[in-house]
């Protein structure tokens, strides 16, 4: 659901879908081909969330921020399922592993990847390409070109997502025995293997 609050409204590019399960409140401007997914909440009533093209926000996400600050998904932001970004910067082509917890004012720096379950505290400053994991987050290593390539690729699939939901994407009746012709569908995309 798409919701006004006092004088703000989303705006947000046709060409971006937003899960109908989804909630995107007040200053919120979404660019070109962003995926946001069902259970998503982006709360823009304290202040502004611009997320560039070509981002996704998953499933159960939450982004918000004190009064007054903008939180920022520059272009190609892979944010996981339930991650939190509160009052944080996140570079172009970065991932946020899924439940992963950035605070405010961290600036995550362009090509990042953080893993899952990571917790990086307020005001951290991430150069770029940095590979950050653990409670509190720590750098543990630079991101090769091979783990950019993987992350990059699978952040097409859902820039490409947005466009498949708008063509099949609908409500339905589930069916009561599973028909003998369904093919599994499958994907070329391999999970990451260090």
């Amino acid at each position: 659901m798409i919701y006004k609050f006092k004088e703000y409204i989303p705006v947000i590019h046709e060409s971006s879908f937003i899960h109908p399960q989804a909630a995107v409140t007040g200053n919120v401007i979404i660019g070109k081909d962003c995926y946001i997914g069902p259970g998503a909440a982006l709360r823009g009533d304290w202040g502004q969330i611009i997320i560039e093209d070509g981002c996704n926000v998953q499933e159960n996400c939450i982004i918000h921020m004190f009064p007054g600050v903008t939180v920022l998904l520059k272009e190609g932001a892979h944010i996981g399922h339930g991650a939190i970004i509160h009052g944080a910067t996140i570079g172009k082509n970065c991932l946020v592993g899924m439940n992963a917890v950035l605070m405010d004012n961290v600036d995550l720096g362009n090509e990042s990847i953080v893993g899952a379950l990571c917790f990086i505290k307020q005001g951290e400053k991430i150069p770029g390409r940095s590979l950050v994991t653990g409670n509190p987050g720590k750098i543990i290593k630079q991101v090769s070109d091979e783990m950019l390539a993987w992350k990059t690729e699978g952040t097409k699939l859902y820039q490409q997502l947005p466009e498949e939901c708008f063509e099949s994407l609908r409500p339905c009746e589930p069916l009561r025995k599973l028909p003998e012709n369904r093919a599994a569908q499958s994907a070329s995309y391999k999970p990451y293997k260090s």
